[in-house]
């Protein structure tokens, strides 16, 4: 069993960020220089995925809170370690974060061709209210623009709850740390 941790993103994870960037992005996306000014930015939460015997980056998350909205910016898991639940447990960072700091929604956008997170998105509550056309520039693919309902509503938080047990008997790692 892999042995993970996560941990608020640090300037020493960068490079690591960076391979899976242009792994699961391409040539445009995020440079280093933003993963740097949202790890300073005081309305960004984000976080790290470590492989805690090699500290190698699995994976990475976070958001920006702007009012009550918490509004995903970047998720993604190094193409060797996907189909392992490690963006699930990513997703799982970030609400629970959103608890911690009194978010009341969640959005994000996400391609219109990837079909496996927006199932994932789906499972967790998000709802597809809206298309941006043309937003991602290495292609012009459209995103769907996804919500969740109140997170503080009961609803929400008993689907939560049964997810997160849920993850807890299928995972394929072991989180080790906060």
């Amino acid at each position: 069993m892999l042995d993970v941790k996560i941990q608020k993103m640090q300037e020493d994870d960068i490079n690591g960020i960076m391979q899976i960037e242009r792994t699961s992005f391409g040539t445009y996306h995020w440079s280093e220089l933003a993963f740097s000014n949202e790890i300073n930015n005081p309305l960004g939460s984000y976080f790290s995925l470590i492989e805690v015997d090699t500290t190698r980056i699995l994976g990475y998350c976070g958001f920006w809170l702007i009012e009550k909205e918490a509004h995903i910016t970047t998720i993604a898991v190094h193409p060797d370690y996907r189909k392992n639940f490690l963006g699930e447990l990513l997703l799982q960072k970030l609400i629970k974060t959103g608890y911690e700091k009194d978010a009341k929604w969640f959005t994000l956008e996400v391609r219109a061709g990837n079909a496996a997170a927006q199932r994932l998105y789906e499972k967790y509550g998000f709802e597809s209210l809206g298309t941006r056309k043309k937003y991602y520039q290495d292609n012009d693919e459209d995103a769907l623009i996804m919500w969740t309902e109140n997170i503080w509503e009961e609803k929400f938080k008993t689907l939560f709850k049964k997810l997160e047990e849920e993850l807890t008997d299928k995972k394929t790692y072991n989180v080790v740390g906060g």
